[in-house]
């Protein structure tokens, strides 16, 4: 079970972002409070994943990414932006946090982001900007696998992570709720997508383009 804290100002927001994910059978949203509770209430929950609005009123989001970071067991956080790119998301990304959503993602593709973050991937919403993707030290702004990370949908992402742990497509499946015919039809589209052979090919590609980001487990020591 994904243990998941959601951290915006607005109950509106908090609430349907609880109601999406507590439908997942592997998914529970453990708390879902404002910005000046946040990292209090992840040090007592201990969440998976966090997931933060980057501006809030009551206190500034990449000041409670900053918390979290400090805690002892640190959560996977994922930056919650409305339309547009946000000029602190690129700050927020180098800072640690996994990747970011824009607010009016689709519903359906929501519970497949919270898995790729708890899997160790990174989460580029499907409307990411040039800006998101520069951020990433191993992808220059013309790298090709940057190009192909952006054109892959929320889904392919999610498979490709899963891809880098080794899991074979029935397992993948499983893990996402899919058909196996589905995964194969991702793997086929991201194999062809990154112009590669097999699947260890993709899963270096992917790492080379910040998807999978190995280097966070040695952040937290």
């Amino acid at each position: 079970m994904i243990r998941v804290l959601v951290v915006d100002d607005e109950a509106l927001i908090r609430k349907g972002f609880q109601h999406i994910l507590d439908a997942a059978q592997d998914i529970e949203v453990a708390a879902a409070v404002p910005g000046s509770q946040a990292v209090q209430v992840a040090q007592e929950i201990c969440p998976d994943v966090v997931l933060l609005d980057i501006r809030m009123p009551d206190v500034d989001g990449l000041t409670v990414l900053a918390g979290l970071r400090r805690l002892s067991h640190p959560p996977v956080v994922a930056m919650l932006v409305t339309i547009g790119m946000d000029e602190h998301v690129a700050t927020a990304l180098r800072s640690g946090a996994a990747g970011f959503l824009l607010k009016d993602t689709d519903p359906e593709q929501l519970p497949f982001l919270v898995r790729t973050l708890a899997a160790g991937g990174t989460v580029l919403s499907s409307k990411v900007t040039r800006t998101g993707v520069d951020v990433c030290p191993n992808a220059g702004p013309q790298e090709p696998a940057a190009r192909s990370l952006v054109r892959l949908t929320d889904r392919e992402r999610a498979v490709l992570v899963l891809i880098g742990e080794g899991l074979s497509n029935s397992d993948i499946a499983t893990r996402m709720h899919l058909s196996t015919s589905t995964v194969k039809d991702d793997v086929s589209a991201i194999l062809t997508e990154f112009k590669v052979d097999g699947r260890v090919q993709a899963s270096r590609t992917a790492e080379g383009a910040c998807l999978l980001k190995q280097p966070r487990d040695q952040e937290g020591g």
